[in-house]
């Protein structure tokens, strides 16, 4: 930790001198989430996300393991193995149905905790590697959950498949033989299930280890906080431990109260009713659509219906990778100076802006093919470019930002609800508070 009174570890127990000598691993919990860690004291409820998925990658990988001991890979024999799981194996229908809304869960707390990052420029210096490490973890989710999705063998498993590998077929040259790689021949069959099992089974550590780069990442400049404001000395730090140990223990105790509510109550929800009829290759599904957690993408892949230079197939698929490589390039196309969106009123205003595009894209993606649909998502898709490539910079060299507080200590004394107005004026105003 980069903060010189951050405490430093000092057993008292022998055995755990005898441990620390032999191998720190208690020393380096301490310093990473105990309290050897300081943290800003005015991190409000969305900096609790993060650890939420990392609770939600945790239930992912152990129930998977679990999963994987009765599940079959075979074209044959998955879709009625996962039958035999929900039917025949103790506690079965919970671990599977813990399995698929846990999946839907983790990506809910990682769109917030992105959106939270995106508001309150954590993006910025000197934090440009905690984002980018960040969206190499939701990438990874990405090609973890797309996988995951087709071993059940439904009918939207094997069409989903089809289609989202079909895409790669756009490329020039590359595109079909790196679609019949994915594949492993011509259509989804026995050698899609057995690539797409292996790799499901091994991505989720690959996410395990580069969550643990972007926890490293971030101890190196410390947490970003509400106000942007650097911390400037140990009154505006508490350590993580008690302190946000406690709060995360009991937001997390409260969304996984959520999450089993679904799991017992509203299983199916969340999913498509299509995956619980086997895969047949000779019926296609009228609607053919991907989880929810991809609506966006799917609805910018969408969007583009006419011949223009390049195939329209061609430009849909180039939009879809582009609207999320073009996050690892927010650290430059935001310069402002000011970190956080509550000292930026007209980014704020924009920011909400966005959400809203966003929800609308997820509304197109999920829905039926119509004209209608098709222009809402066409006008979508070009905000969601507009906003990062022209309106984003624009405003960060245009705005004029509120006045920042002098530092967080000097935040969080004018009060909870004062707590991100600047210092020195009353919350929605400009009178100056005394």
């Amino acid at each position: 930790m980069s903060f010189s009174w951050a405490k430093t570890y000092e057993p008292k127990h022998p055995f755990m001198r005898w441990l620390d000598d032999r191998l720190p691993l208690p020393r380096i919990v301490y310093g990473a989430t105990g309290p050897g860690y300081p943290v800003p004291r005015n991190l409000n409820y969305w900096w609790n996300f993060g650890v939420l998925a990392g609770i939600f990658l945790t239930i992912q990988i152990v129930t998977g393991i679990v999963l994987a001991m009765w599940y079959y890979a075979t074209a044959d024999g998955a879709f009625n193995s996962v039958e035999h799981i929900m039917r025949d194996v103790n506690a079965g229908w919970l671990l599977r149905y813990s399995h698929a809304n846990g999946a839907s869960f983790f990506f809910l707390v990682t769109y917030i905790h992105i959106f939270r990052g995106l508001y309150y420029g954590s993006y910025k210096a000197p934090r440009e590697l905690v984002w980018m490490l960040g969206l190499v973890i939701y990438l990874l989710m990405m090609a973890t959950a797309f996988m995951g999705y087709v071993l059940p063998w439904g009918q939207m498993s094997y069409w989903g498949a089809q289609v989202i590998t079909g895409f790669f077929s756009a490329f020039p040259l590359v595109g079909e033989p790196l679609r019949i790689w994915l594949l492993g021949g011509y259509a989804p069959d026995q050698a899609t299930l057995t690539r797409f099992f292996s790799l499901h089974y091994l991505l989720p550590f690959v996410i395990a280890a580069v969550v643990v780069l972007h926890i490293w990442a971030l101890h190196i400049p410390g947490s970003s906080n509400p106000t942007g404001v650097d911390v400037k000395d140990e009154k505006d730090t508490l350590p993580f431990h008690p302190f946000y140990t406690a709060k995360d223990g009991w937001f997390a105790a409260l969304i996984l109260l959520v999450f089993a509510l679904f799991v017992y109550f509203m299983p199916n929800s969340l999913g498509h009713p299509d995956n619980y009829i086997p895969a047949n290759p000779l019926a296609t599904p009228a609607h053919i659509v991907p989880e929810w957690y991809f609506w966006p993408f799917y609805a910018i892949l969408r969007s583009f219906t006419v011949d223009f230079v390049l195939a329209a197939k061609l430009w849909g698929v180039l939009a879809m990778f582009a609207s999320i490589l073009l996050l690892f390039f927010l650290p430059w196309l935001d310069k402002s100076p000011v970190r956080s969106g509550n000292y930026r009123p007209v980014f704020k205003r924009l920011f909400w802006l966005l959400v809203a595009d966003v929800l609308v894209l997820g509304y197109v993606g999920g829905a039926p093919i119509t004209p209608f649909n098709i222009a809402l998502g066409q006008i979508s898709s070009a905000y969601y470019f507009l906003h990062f490539l022209v309106i984003l910079p624009l405003v960060s060299k245009f705005e004029t930002p509120l006045p920042l507080p002098r530092s967080i200590t000097e935040s969080v004394l004018h009060g909870e609800a004062q707590e991100s107005a600047p210092a020195g004026i009353k919350p929605g105003t400009t009178t100056v508070a005394r």
